[in-house]
Order: C-alpha cells, then sequence, then structure tokens
C-alpha cells in the first residue's frame, strides 16, 4: 500500500495528470499553432495519439519511446493519450516528436512542469535521442506566442529569423533535459555553416555577340518583364536565362522573408545566412507535372517551382515539351503574383511573383529556317508552335529570336559588357520604377500609364497601325507601353515615349522568328 500511496495510487485508481506542450505545424507555407495534450493513467500499457495526426505522426510512438529511454529516462508503464488540439487541424510530419517527449516526461512527473512554462518545441527525435530538423520551421517559429523555441542545431539560424522568442539548440534529448533541470547549462547556438553558400552569379561577359537577346536580358531585368528566346540548338538560350538572375537586385526585407518561407517549406537549402537574399532561381525539367510547378498535393500541400522562383527567375527550358495544361496554370500566378490551392482537405496560398523565361525551338527537331535541315512536317510544326496558347504567349512582353552565333563572333569579337555594368542601368531603372511607386514597371496599373507614361503622336500612329492589323492586343497595348516606358528608364530618358522607342518595343515583342510559312509567325504577331 506504502508504494503505491507513494506512486499516487489508492485503491487501484490513478490521478488525472495532464500535461500541455506548446508546437506547431505546417499548412502549406503558414504555421499553425498546436497544444500537445499528454495524459499518463494507470492500465495496459498502450500509446495513442488523437487530433488528426497522420502517419508520421502516429509513428511518433516508436521514436518517442527509443528516445528516451536512451536518453537515460523511464517510460511510463501506463496508458499514454496524446491529443493534438485543435482537432480540427490535419497533423502531419514528424515535428511534433519533441513536443511529445517533454509531454510524456512532464506528465509523468519526471520533469516539472514548471521548467518548460512558456517554451514550444519543434524537432524530430531519432532514436537514439538526437534532434533532427524539420521543414518549414521559420513560419512555424512565426506562428508561436512563447519566449523561448527549442528546435534542431541545423534549424537555429532559420528560427532566429523569426525575430521573436529566444531560441534553443541542443544536440540530444539528454543535453535538454539536463539543460531544464539546471544540471548542464544551455548550449551555445551552432555558428552558420559557410560551406552551404549558393552558387555565384556568371557573368554577361561570358556571352558572345547576341546583341538583341542582351538586350532582351537587361530589358526583362529592369522592368520585371517576362522574356520568351526561341531559337535552335546550341544557339545559346540557356547560356544567357543562367545570367539572367546575375542582373537583378537583392530582395528586399519583406520578399526575402516569404522567399524563406517557400523554401523552407519545400525542404529546400537555406543560405548559410539563414535569409534568401539573391534572387532565387528555378529550372524544372519539361516533364514536370502541373502539382511540381504550383504546388499542392492529395494531402500536404507544399510550394511548387512558380512559389520557390518567388522574387527571382523561373526558367522553362524546352518550354515546347512542357504539357500544356501545366504551361496554362501558369496564367494566374503571372497576373496576380499568388498561389491559391485548393483541396478537399486543406487550402492553401503560396507567393508566386516571379519572371518568367522560357526557352524553345522554333520546331520539334530545331532547324526551322535552315535551308534543306528541317525534318518536321508541317503538322508537327503547328502542333508544336500550339503547346503555348494564345493568352499564355500573349504574356510574354518580350520574344526574342536567338540564332547561333557568326564564327567572328565566337573568335575574334571583343568581350562583351559585364554583369555589373549592365546590373548599374538595371538599378537605375528600378530606383524610376520605385519613384513610380512599383517594383519594377511591369507592375504599374494600365490606368496610371497615361500619366506616367504618355506616348507622343509618332508612337501613337505606331500603336494604333498595329492594333488595326491584328498585330497587338488590347493587353498587349499596354505591355508594349511598359516595356517602352523601361527602354526610356535605361537610357536616362524621361516621357513622354518617343516612336523610336515604342518601335524598338514592338520589334522585340512581335519578331518573326523564321521563314513567314513558319506557324510561329503568326503566333507572333498576336
Amino acid at each position: 500500500m506504502a508504494t503505491l500511496q507513494a506512486r499516487g495510487i489508492i485503491l487501484g485508481k490513478a490521478p488525472t495528470v495532464l500535461a500541455t506542450i506548446p508546437a506547431s505545424v505546417l499548412a502549406g507555407i503558414t504555421g499553425h499553432p498546436v497544444s500537445v495534450e499528454v495524459h499518463v493513467s494507470v492500465g495496459l500499457p498502450t500509446f495513442t495519439v488523437v487530433g488528426l495526426p497522420d502517419a508520421a505522426c502516429r509513428e511518433a510512438r516508436d521514436r518517442v519511446r527509443a528516445a528516451l529511454l536512451s536518453s537515460g529516462v523511464q517510460w511510463p508503464p501506463g496508458r499514454i493519450t496524446v491529443n493534438l488540439a485543435p482537432s480540427g487541424i490535419r497533423k502531419e510530419g514528424p515535428g511534433l516528436d519533441l513536443a511529445i517527449a517533454i509531454g510524456v516526461l512532464v506528465a509523468d512527473d519526471q520533469l516539472r512542469a514548471d521548467l518548460v512554462a512558456d517554451t514550444a518545441f519543434l524537432a524530430e527525435l531519432g532514436l537514439d535521442g538526437r534532434l533532427r530538423a524539420v521543414p518549414g520551421v521559420l513560419p512555424q517559429v512565426r506562428c508561436l506566442n512563447s519566449n523561448a523555441v527549442v528546435v534542431a542545431p541545423e534549424s537555429a539560424a532559420e528560427a532566429a529569423l523569426a525575430n521573436g522568442p529566444q531560441i534553443r539548440a541542443p544536440e540530444t534529448l539528454r543535453e535538454l533535459i539536463a539543460a531544464l533541470r539546471g544540471e548542464e547549462p544551455w548550449p551555445d547556438l551552432p555558428a552558420s555553416e559557410s560551406g552551404r553558400q549558393w552558387e555565384e552569379a556568371v557573368d554577361l561577359a561570358d556571352v558572345r555577340g547576341q546583341h538583341m537577346a542582351r538586350l532582351g536580358l537587361e530589358v526583362a531585368a529592369a522592368g520585371g518583364h517576362h522574356l520568351l528566346m526561341i531559337g535552335p540548338p546550341g544557339a545559346g538560350k540557356t547560356m544567357l536565362a543562367r545570367r539572367l538572375p546575375g542582373l537583378l537586385p537583392p530582395l528586399d526585407e519583406g520578399t526575402a522573408i516569404e522567399a524563406t518561407m517557400v523554401h523552407s517549406a519545400a525542404g529546400l537549402d537555406l543560405p548559410s545566412s539563414g535569409l534568401v537574399r539573391q534572387a532565387p532561381w528555378q529550372a524544372p525539367h519539361h516533364s514536370a507535372s502541373m502539382i511540381a510547378l504550383v504546388g499542392g498535393g492529395s494531402r500536404t500541400l507544399r510550394p511548387g517551382a512558380v512559389s520557390c522562383a518567388h522574387g527571382g527567375v523561373l526558367f522553362l527550358d524546352e518550354m515546347g515539351e512542357f504539357a500544356p495544361q501545366a504551361l496554362d496554370s501558369l496564367r494566374q500566378p503571372l497576373e496576380e503574383g499568388i498561389i491559391r490551392v485548393n483541396r478537399a482537405a486543406a487550402v492553401a496560398s503560396f507567393p508566386a511573383r516571379f519572371l518568367l523565361v522560357g526557352a524553345m525551338n522554333p520546331c520539334p527537331c530545331g532547324e526551322l529556317g535552315q535551308p534543306g535541315m528541317c525534318r518536321c512536317t508541317p503538322l508537327a510544326r503547328l502542333r508544336y508552335a500550339r503547346r503555348l496558347s494564345g493568352p499564355l504567349l500573349d504574356r510574354f512582353d518580350l520574344r526574342i529570336h536567338v540564332g547561333r552565333p557568326e564564327v567572328s563572333d565566337l573568335f575574334d569579337a571583343p568581350a562583351g559588357e559585364s554583369s555589373a555594368e549592365v546590373k548599374d542601368r538595371v538599378d537605375q531603372a528600378r530606383a524610376a520604377a520605385r519613384q513610380r511607386g512599383v517594383v519594377a514597371n511591369s507592375e504599374l496599373r494600365d490606368s496610371d500609364l497615361d500619366e506616367l507614361a504618355p506616348l507622343d503622336p509618332e508612337a501613337k500612329d505606331l500603336l494604333s497601325k498595329a492594333i488595326a492589323d491584328g498585330r497587338l492586343t488590347a493587353r498587349g497595348f499596354q505591355r508594349i507601353r511598359r516595356v517602352a516606358l523601361t527602354l526610356t528608364d535605361l537610357a536616362g530618358e524621361e516621357p513622354p515615349l518617343a516612336g523610336e522607342v515604342v518601335a524598338q518595343a514592338l520589334f522585340m515583342r512581335t519578331e518573326p522568328v523564321t521563314v513567314a510559312h513558319d506557324p510561329w509567325s503568326v503566333a507572333n504577331a498576336r
């Protein structure tokens, strides 16, 4: 009887022992606070998790038990019930392991409740008790109201970006328990890993020739205009596109936080500083599905390539090989800068303001326009051209033909301007756009163009003729004005837009790709 009384059990009845530990889960790129409630009572040894857990949450039983035993603490012999509140939100992933383990210790009176007061726990547990990182730590920490948050050492730099709670990052559960009990000091936060640096931007000076394509890159970077490059294999389309991020300015604070949250939720590597400052680069393979591009999933909603490119460049190489349905799914984010994913079990919104750059061949074999070289039938060419729908093609402000460089350009031509020189003009144009209240000219509203981008008489005549001939849609008319305004800013001049600048903007949008019988000549005139 004395033994039973010491354990708080009289006549076979167990006291009600409940521990509540703060934690959070990820839905899309949004964190949701979760209360991990652990109840320990006398009964047959069982471990039950309720509150809409997924398979990874239910498997926490075995991970938590092994981690506790490996850390030198006792596993309660009775009945353990874990409730993940609120029950209306589905809990996914192993990120609640640590909170469950601490809850078991508090509920079993092996750890005093006041020692974990106002502290949240976010980490997966290894069987040896080691704390492991989980995706999406930044948005999960931002949603918490606790004064301190315990995370894995690999997540410490990312969690610190929340600029709120105190971050603690012990390596093992044993270290954590000792620090909570005051037996050992809290370990220092790990230093930033110098090896996780992003790849340096390549230089535009490496490109020989291709004067029109270089200008297209500069205008795209300066005004945020979407760019389509069409040309034969080996012309240098990918080489050109790869140099675009080096022309873009660093991300502002708000965009950097959003991009970091997206990269964290997607499980992508972050820079050593933790915050994504450099314009991201995403280049999905042409076999990517619509979900891989825009994000989603049946139950777990994850950001796609368009969101991972937020604030940077989405490059679609071999664009004509992408599924037409996947390409058309880009139309809404191109206009609104956000992706809304709706599923029966969940809804999520992802930021998706990116610069789209497409590269494709003029035909399936890529040799259209070369006398005697093209092996494609007219039907094959038409089918290939129709991969890009009219509405999607209309959203490309710049459509540049990229031909193979001349021999003289490869051997004798001097190196072109470096990325640093071009970036100076891009920064100048971006500064002019900020004075108009936008980040780039592509974001100007149609209603503001009459005031900010007026046309001189010659420019009006050119655009009127292009619209009357059917070479320009109403949307294309406004996009031409934005491109012409960007060209004016790059030249260091002021509106009104001159006829010469508008003519150049029209040429960069409607330049014929190949010979007149090619279906692209009709598509590019839209």
